[in-house]
């Protein structure tokens, strides 16, 4: 069967370089997990080093030309190509409660929601790898204080340990993207229950980040904060200044001073 033409619209970008696929393959530690999940496997060259791994590989593919290539090149995967769109689809359909990992060389255009998506998964999934848009890894590995440290950053190193592994340049790609490429990588925290209301948490961080340039007294006024609470020093800083510890306890002195 012919190679898979890129599609714009998918993001598609088709990594040509073996050793970098390898490599991603191998930024998964198979700890905790017998399923690994690859988002967008286009043509397999990412697939296929993780067929080699004592795992059961599923691949999850938006765009049905690639589908019949993986069908047609990748007899392993029989049963195991969902044709659905990860971002709608519900994954206990296949992994009905079961922990997973989740790898693959993101769409760009959409690889944010992944990582939102995949933490309303949390509990199912320990370990989370793969290729982004340089600046979209660095911002989900930065710390407070970095000018690209926000919404993102934070929720996921509430329940995740990030860690940038390297960079990507753009000429093993084809069509090769306008930006470089970063591959960063999430080990979900042994601990990783909160002491404060999750949802409040995810409240608090994205109406911080909204205003990022204001303070917290002032970005968080929607929240309607008792004027005690308001008094507290941590109001003034900017959302941006807070690691993601103090946005843990911040919430959880919301909750408790709740008006």
């Amino acid at each position: 069967m012919e190679k898979v033409k890129a599609k714009k619209h998918l993001g598609q970008h088709f990594l040509k370089d073996e050793s970098i696929a390898k490599a991603i393959a191998d930024t998964l530690n198979l700890e905790g997990y017998e399923d690994v999940l690859e988002i967008g496997p286009g043509m397999g060259v990412l697939t296929k080093y993780l067929l080699e791994k004592p795992i059961t590989t599923y691949v999850i593919e938006i765009d049905t030309e690639s589908v019949a290539y993986l069908d047609a090149n990748y007899p392993k995967l029989k049963d195991k190509i969902i044709s659905k769109d990860f971002l709608k689809y519900n994954i206990n359909e296949v992994f009905d409660g079961k922990q997973f990992a989740i790898i693959g060389n993101f769409p760009y255009n959409i690889s944010t929601q992944i990582v939102f998506r995949t933490l309303e998964y949390r509990n199912q999934i320990p370990e989370f790898s793969g290729m982004f848009q340089k600046e979209v890894a660095e911002r989900i590995c930065s710390k407070k204080g970095s000018k690209v440290y926000g919404i993102l950053s934070v929720l996921a190193q509430a329940f995740y340990d990030v860690e940038y592994l390297f960079t990507v340049d753009e000429t093993v790609f084809d069509p090769p993207p306008k930006v470089k490429s970063g591959v960063m990588r999430m080990r979900r925290k042994e601990n990783y229950s909160l002491p404060c209301s999750e949802k409040l948490l995810f409240t608090v961080v994205k109406t911080a980040f909204q205003q990022r340039r204001k303070t917290m007294r002032n970005s968080l006024k929607s929240l309607n904060l008792s004027d005690n609470l308001r008094e507290d020093t941590i109001f003034d800083l900017r959302p941006e200044q807070l690691s993601v510890e103090q946005f843990i306890e911040l919430t959880q002195k919301i909750e408790a001073n709740a008006v």
